[in-house]
């Protein structure tokens, strides 16, 4: 069973009657957001969109100035009460040093999105300690799972998260606690000795990732593992890794095979197919908490 309790810079959860932003850090869209806006609506949400909603500049959502600047409005602007990112791609590792995150941590407010804004919730954490949201964006929302989005609410609104599922067969059981801090693999590998880099030791680390080679996978936890950042963690959970493929000449291992493979040598618990990554039900985390994790040979619970 995992259990919850805050810790570091945690922004004031939302009410009916928050406004909440929509920027677009990395990729450009690739058509309106129309569901997501009224889904926001329908929490209750006022909902602000930057100038990047619409930007286009090759493969961006703008250039490298004008991400960076829509994202600097929304932080220093009091009256927005989270910033959630309309999609992931590539790109943030590109604007996120031209941000003055200053007014940030005087006026904290929840940062939501996945993939490549893994760039963002690292970044946050290493440098504010700051607790942020690992969830559906709104691009993904039209193929989201109904259960993603409630826990997305949920998560903003501050309302505990329960989940309930079937432990896998390679699961290692144990129990840690740590604070859980994450995201996806290859953007964790991407700012490793930046000043978006995070200490692991006595962490529980959450990893998930879409379209790598099984051995880009295995080449990037051994990267991990040989820096020292596997050895002391508190836990691991992992998420989807999701259109993996392979060589013409088989890896010959899995993604759970390679993740155990790597972290054998280490006692704490691992736990795989976490609802959460680049699939319909990706479920909400909170990063930057406290996390009291328990598993078993039968079940995982995290509540």
């Amino acid at each position: 069973m995992v259990q919850t309790v805050s810790s570091g810079l945690v922004p004031p959860h939302l009410k009916k009657g928050d406004k909440i932003a929509i920027t677009c850090p990395a990729k450009k869209l690739p058509a309106p957001m129309t569901d997501a806006i009224k889904l926001l609506q329908s929490w209750g949400l006022e909902v602000v969109l930057g100038e990047t909603v619409n930007a286009s500049y090759n493969q961006f959502a703008g250039d490298d100035e004008l991400r960076a600047k829509d994202m600097q409005r929304f932080i220093d602007d009091d009256s927005i009460k989270a910033i959630i990112a309309a999609r992931g791609g590539y790109g943030t590792v590109r604007m996120i040093d031209q941000v003055d995150f200053s007014r940030f941590a005087r006026n904290p407010k929840w940062l939501v999105g996945f993939s490549d804004i893994t760039v963002l919730h690292t970044h946050l954490f290493n440098n504010y300690q700051a607790q942020t949201i690992h969830g559906q964006m709104p691009v993904n929302i039209p193929d989201a799972s109904a259960c993603s989005l409630e826990t997305l609410r949920r998560a903003l609104f501050g309302e505990d998260l329960d989940y309930h599922f079937n432990s896998h067969s390679l699961n290692r059981t144990g129990s840690g606690t740590g604070i859980l801090v994450g995201g996806n693999l290859s953007l964790l590998v991407a700012v490793s000795g930046s000043v978006s880099d995070i200490d692991y030791n006595g962490k529980i680390l959450f990893i998930e990732d879409v379209g790598e080679y099984l051995y880009a996978i295995d080449r990037m936890m051994r990267m991990l593992k040989r820096a020292g950042k596997l050895q002391h963690l508190a836990g691991l959970l992992v998420g989807g890794f999701t259109d993996v493929k392979d060589n013409d000449i088989p890896f010959g291992q899995t993604v759970p095979q390679i993740i155990m493979d790597v972290v054998e040598e280490y006692h704490y618990p691992v736990c795989f197919d976490f609802p959460a990554g680049h699939i319909p039900d990706n479920c909400s985390l909170i990063l930057g908490k406290m996390t009291n994790l328990s598993i078993d040979v039968n079940y995982t619970n995290i509540g």
